[in-house]
């Protein structure tokens, strides 16, 4: 009988295993294409529930008939502009800062006291992008706002000309996205702290008279040299991970009229109703981008939204 096999357990391509030091990961925003002037928005996962749609993708099993799908709510709030980051080359070389930015948020961000220059003096950059912040205050989450860098899309002359013109003013989430649009979700995963090889790895259980532990790897290397690699798998920490999901849908975009949200409360800003589930707990910070590679057979699901079921 030939020796059993199986794969490796567990994917070296997410390394370290450790929690993200940040909430909303870095975005190679040159990689993606958006038809809108701005690629991104920050949204907040309010929760779960499920939607009566009318299926009206071709050649569907269920075409014009009514079916309920699994959705995820986003609550998002308005962003405004908190400063204009001019780049060369790849490198950063000038941050220009809103004038008349919210009291609050004076309050709960540092700002550099020497005298900043004007977006008109700053010469001979390649690249623009904005450092956007969330009018959190706005909903029941919390009150300090999140900050993220936003690539924009165009041309360079496109690009100041949207920074001018929505300095100090609201950016809707309807402005950018669209219902029935792919997009990309970036974010944490929900936090569960130390856990074991079995759970961690997906590593099979040993049998049930073996010694030192069932829930143990079985051999932990050679004598010599004496060390373990960092290829055995071992207890340590699971989840708030960076991951990204690749093209959600877009079933709706509404305004705020959702009212007793589980574990949410209700949902005051616009939100959108985004097909299938969404990684991370309730009130976590999701970054929304345009896709970076569409999927045909993602694109092609049509959907009549009907109601939302709770």
């Amino acid at each position: 009988m030939a020796a059993p096999k199986s794969p490796r357990k567990g994917s070296l391509q997410y390394w370290p295993r450790k929690r993200a030091s940040k909430f909303f990961p870095s975005v190679n925003w040159d990689a993606i294409n958006s038809g809108k002037n701005i690629k991104g928005f920050i949204g907040y996962k309010a929760g779960m529930a499920s939607c009566l749609v009318k299926d009206k993708t071709p050649d569907s099993m269920s075409k014009e008939k009514k079916i309920i799908i699994p959705i995820t709510i986003l609550e998002c709030p308005p962003m405004k502009i908190l400063s204009v980051r001019f780049y060369k080359n790849g490198v950063v070389m000038a941050d220009i800062i809103s004038e008349n930015l919210d009291k609050e948020l004076k309050s709960k961000i540092k700002f550099p006291k020497v005298k900043m220059k004007k977006i008109e003096d700053i010469k001979g950059y390649d690249d623009i992008r904005i450092i956007a912040y969330s009018e959190v205050k706005k909903t029941n989450i919390k009150k300090t706002p999140d900050l993220s860098e936003i690539g924009l899309s165009g041309s360079l002359e496109e690009k100041i000309n949207f920074v001018k013109t929505n300095l100090n003013k609201e950016i809707q989430v309807s402005d950018i996205f669209e219902k029935g649009q792919l997009i990309d979700l970036r974010g944490l995963t929900k936090g569960k702290g130390l856990q074991g090889p079995v759970k961690r790895f997906g590593i099979t259980l040993r049998q049930h008279k073996s010694e030192k532990g069932v829930r143990k790897v079985g051999s932990v290397g050679p004598w010599h040299p004496r060390r373990i690699t960092f290829r055995v798998p071992q207890a340590g920490q699971l989840g708030m991970f960076t991951r990204v999901q690749y093209n959600g849908k877009i079933i709706e975009i509404g305004k705020g009229n959702l009212e007793n949200v589980k574990n949410f409360g209700s949902v005051k800003m616009d939100y959108l109703l985004i097909y299938g589930s969404v990684h991370g707990p309730s009130k976590r910070q999701i970054l929304v981008t345009a896709p970076l590679r569409q999927t045909k057979k993602i694109a092609k699901k049509n959907f009549e939204f009907l109601g939302v079921i709770r």
